[in-house]
């Protein structure tokens, strides 16, 4: 097979897994990993490849069980009670708001930055990022209501392969341009000290993302098969997973080293506010590498934010609806489209009313959304783990003991790290 068709059947077998990496890389890499590397160096990459194997198993269940069985891991949920999915809803519409607020201020200062839009908005700055706020969400919605699947799975084609060429090329260029700047810097991370550990939770909690995001997964798998009109093999459905959840890893790692190579050591503070922070994060790299290096790394942020924006504001009214059709089936109005656009507007009036009247510090939106995110790990990744091990399950498609073991090693981890945070606040 010549390099052009291998590449086209290699990118032929990715869908669901891009759209979960789209909505993974965001806040916890742009925000997180580069903050993480501007404080400690190096030090946290580790953190983040501990994170992602806890992790894996839960995000993997959503594909898995979809593949297994043709249906969403929702249906796992209602085998197991009602209740299960009732949690479910309750975690999402507690959450969702806050969480697409701060991708969303994070999104808009991230425009008002690189298109110089600072002098607008008169004597309060927030008037201009609430409006390119207003505008970003307006164009996310025409493009969710004119393509849903098809277009979402083409733009995340797109986004994510842009992304991943000028966040590697920024790094070597950083490696070249400036080696050996982290090693000038002596500030360590200690586990005796409350704010690095409170930091550590809260980068945590959202890398490489929610475990909602196992759910949103396997709802857009089964979108996939019913667009195409054929169920994804366990092999293609695995293998697209892994591509996305790997890279995931590598892009969060690639943030880190840029946050490390050009802030670690300097001795400025992060900015608290979207605007902000995404104007001292460009500058700095100005600053650093020259002015050539700005639209490679100003196309990189963007293009991570954008990708989350329109990927979770598609995800939360797509699972609330498949959750409501599973509590009400007998309501017809809940069994079609109507549901999902009804839900996207109100997520998008919920969002707004947010960034008009609490726009005040994307820090404090980032740790409330977190908060809630870690807390509720835990109890995701039981739910995951019940679907995916009951006896409703092919028994070739049920993992084995190892990944129960695996599993088991996870929760205990992610509810120890959940009380301590806890405790921490």
């Amino acid at each position: 097979m010549s390099p052009p068709k291998l590449l086209n059947h290699f990118i032929s077998r990715l869908g669901p897994g891009l759209l979960y990496a789209g909505a993974a890389v965001g806040v916890s890499h742009l925000v997180q990993s580069t903050q993480a590397g501007g404080m400690f160096g190096l030090e946290l990459i580790i953190a983040i490849i501990i994170i992602h194997l806890i992790k894996y198993p839960f995000f993997e269940f959503g594909p898995r069980y979809t593949a297994a069985t043709g249906q969403h891991i929702l249906h796992g949920y209602l085998k197991l009670g009602k209740w299960a999915i009732w949690l479910y809803l309750l975690l999402s519409i507690s959450t969702m708001f806050i969480v697409q607020a701060a991708i969303t201020v994070v999104t808009a200062g991230l425009i008002k930055s690189i298109f110089g839009l600072e002098g607008f908005g008169g004597h309060d700055p927030k008037i201009i990022e609430f409006i390119i706020g207003s505008i970003l969400l307006l164009f996310a919605l025409i493009l969710l209501v004119s393509g849903h699947y098809k277009l979402l799975d083409k733009l995340m084609k797109i986004t994510i392969l842009v992304l991943t060429i000028t966040s590697v090329a920024a790094v070597i260029m950083l490696l070249f341009d400036n080696p050996g700047h982290h090693k000038s810097a002596t500030i360590f991370f200690s586990f005796s000290d409350t704010a690095h550990l409170i930091f550590l939770a809260t980068f945590l909690g959202w890398m490489p993302a929610p475990l909602d995001l196992a759910v949103w997964h396997s709802i857009w798998a089964k979108s996939k098969n019913e667009s195409s009109g054929k169920l994804t093999s366990m092999q293609d459905a695995l293998f697209d997973f892994r591509v996305g959840y790997i890279g995931t890893a590598f892009l969060a790692i690639c943030f880190l080293l840029l946050g490390a190579l050009v802030m670690y050591g300097s001795n400025v503070p992060f900015a608290a506010g979207g605007a902000a922070f995404a104007g001292q994060l460009l500058d700095m790299y100005k600053q650093a590498l020259g002015e050539w290096a700005y639209p490679i790394v100003a196309i990189a942020a963007l293009a991570t934010m954008f990708s989350t924006t329109l990927t979770v504001l598609d995800a939360f009214p797509r699972s609330i609806s498949a959750s409501l059709e599973l509590l009400f089936p007998q309501k017809s109005l809940l069994n079609n489209e109507k549901t999902y656009l009804v839900w996207l507007l109100i997520i998008i009036t919920g969002t707004l009313f947010i960034l008009f009247f609490y726009l005040t510090s994307m820090r404090e939106m980032v740790k409330i959304a977190t908060v809630v995110s870690f807390v509720a790990a835990p109890l995701l990744a039981v739910l995951n783990m019940q679907a995916v091990f009951s006896k409703n399950m092919p028994d070739q498609y049920r993992p084995g003991k190892l990944m129960w073991i695996w599993c088991w090693s996870g929760v205990v981890a992610l509810s120890g790290c959940s009380i301590t945070y806890l405790l921490l606040l």
